[in-house]
């Protein structure tokens, strides 16, 4: 594996040299699923290592010998058919390609090794098929927080991409999957990544990761982590004959009952003040008044645990039974696309299910259990992407809801805030008017929110520079408005906890 890493390494095979390779116009079609302006591209170019492996790699093109010998000049042809990479013929028999990210540690280089795509394989994906990076890995990295800890958990690792973030940032990772092939991959990726991955628990710094295999917490029974992160297969499949069940999607539960069970399971294996950053998804069904958050919030309550639920995106279940049909390779008018659609459909009427919910959970583990809880559920959007460092912007706010959750509106009051450097203000006004229509407050990191501000708030937020307490601020714009004191800070204090929650505001 030393021989392979040195060869990749060489070559240059990095995310930022492919896109120079094939341009990108070419990156964003490939993204999409459709690799013939890549492939157009590289054949018009002189031959060089880092062309031939993304050929062979990334875009299934079956390669010569010759070709993989200047490639890879170490481990050789001969070489990388021992180690399961390609077979007699020239084709690779693994996807293997690399990966670039940055967090505020400082960027990453890394290769990535999982089974073929569609795009290579040319079908639909068999059953056992391994994942690679996709949108929902980016979500998830970026949900990772960047503070150093003791332990992490990497629930469901896949091909091992959270275990190399969660690496960078503690001293012990153990990293679980149901699938013997999924651990196989893990393995392999952090190999080539200089990350050693072992079989027994150890602590040799962050160059070890433990790979256990084993469904959902069953491989770490008895064990807390400081930090869990997890992708789960929470894609809602029909239990139905003839619907194929993808093991990197499919948790084999009824419905959402994965998450479900994510979430009242990480109360067990979270030390005090332990999180959990999770994706998932929750079923709006007829009940709590079809609240698909309400149910996660009530997972979240009946697990003694602290919660905060983003909804990124609903879709209605044919929407929802389309994007999942489509992702393991059924296209749309076909027989089998409208037979698996009537199964997914089915199902979800029977159930009871009028829509889907996807987004992120966080969750921890109170230290003092009698302290007040959060459990937050909003609605975000789809808009937002990906947001870099949100893992660290949601510690921060957990940390603001602490200093703040016990004091009543005298002690908030009296507290003395600072606005956030990121925090910007918008101002609207109609032609020749002196006083502005509209006041908008812009978050620059986090979640990048918009909070529509009368001049009271605005004021207030843009006088909190950490020497005037909120009560003082408050009175003195309740005198330049001519209005009660009492009455605007009853009006403000509400918005200032929810802007001190969500990081506009800062604490001491």
């Amino acid at each position: 594996m030393t021989l392979l890493r040195t060869d990749l390494l060489a070559a240059q095979y990095t995310v930022d040299r492919l896109r120079q390779l094939w341009g990108d116009e070419a990156d964003a079609a490939l993204a999409r699923g459709d690799r013939v302006p890549a492939v157009r591209a590289l054949h018009g170019l002189a031959s060089s290592p880092a062309a031939t492996l993304a050929r062979l790699f990334v875009l299934g093109e079956r390669v010569a010998e010759a070709e993989l010998d200047a490639a890879l000049p170490s481990l050789g042809a001969a070489g990388a058919r021992q180690l399961g990479l390609v077979d007699a013929e020239g084709r690779a028999l693994l996807d293997l390609r690399p990966y670039s990210s940055i967090d505020s540690s400082g960027a990453v280089n890394w290769f990535i090794a999982s089974d073929l795509g569609e795009l290579a394989l040319g079908t639909a994906l068999p059953p056992d098929h391994v994942l690679g990076v996709g949108g929902a890995s980016l979500t998830l990295a970026a949900l990772i927080p960047t503070e150093p800890v003791d332990s992490v958990l990497d629930l469901g690792t896949g091909c091992g991409i959270q275990s190399l973030h969660a690496a960078r940032h503690a001293q012990r990772v153990v990293a679980t999957d149901l699938s013997a092939r999924a651990l196989d991959r893990a393995r392999l990726t952090l190999a080539l990544n200089g990350v050693s991955a072992t079989s027994k628990s150890g602590r040799a710094g962050t160059a070890t990761v433990e790979l256990r295999q084993g469904d959902l917490f069953a491989p770490v029974a008895g064990e807390r982590f400081d930090r869990i992160v997890s992708n789960p297969p929470f894609v809602i499949t029909p239990r139905r004959d003839g619907v194929p069940l993808y093991e990197y999607r499919d948790g084999g539960r009824v419905g959402d009952a994965i998450v479900e069970q994510v979430v009242r399971g990480a109360a067990d294996h979270l030390t005090l003040g332990g999180t959990a950053h999770l994706l998932g998804n929750w079923e709006y069904r007829d009940e709590l008044g079809g609240d698909g958050l309400a149910r996660v919030r009530r997972w979240i309550d009946e697990a003694g645990l602290d919660g905060w639920v983003v909804e990124r995106e609903r879709q209605s279940p044919a929407e929802y039974a389309a994007t999942w049909i489509r992702d393991g390779g059924t296209r749309v008018g076909t027989p089998e696309y409208d037979r698996l659609a009537a199964e997914w459909l089915d199902d979800f009427a029977a159930r009871g299910v009028t829509a889907i919910g996807f987004g992120y959970v966080l969750l921890r583990r109170p230290v003092d259990p009698g302290a007040p809880r959060l459990l937050r559920t909003e609605v975000l959007g789809s808009h937002l992407g990906t947001p870099v460092g949100i893992g660290d912007h949601l510690l921060a706010c957990l940390r603001a809801h602490d200093a703040i959750a016990t004091l009543d509106d005298d002690a908030l009051g009296a507290r003395r805030l600072r606005v956030a450097p990121d925090v910007t203000e918008e101002r609207h006004y109609w032609p020749g008017d002196e006083n502005p229509t509209v006041i908008r407050l812009r978050q620059g990191g986090g979640f990048a929110r918009t909070i529509d501000a009368d001049a009271a708030l605005a004021g207030l937020v843009g006088a909190s520079d950490g020497e005037l307490t909120v009560a003082e601020i408050a009175n003195a714009l309740a005198h330049l408005l001519e209005v009660d004191e009492g009455a605007l800070r009853e009006q403000l204090l509400p918005r200032v906890r929810e802007l001190v929650a969500t990081g506009l505001l800062l604490t001491d």
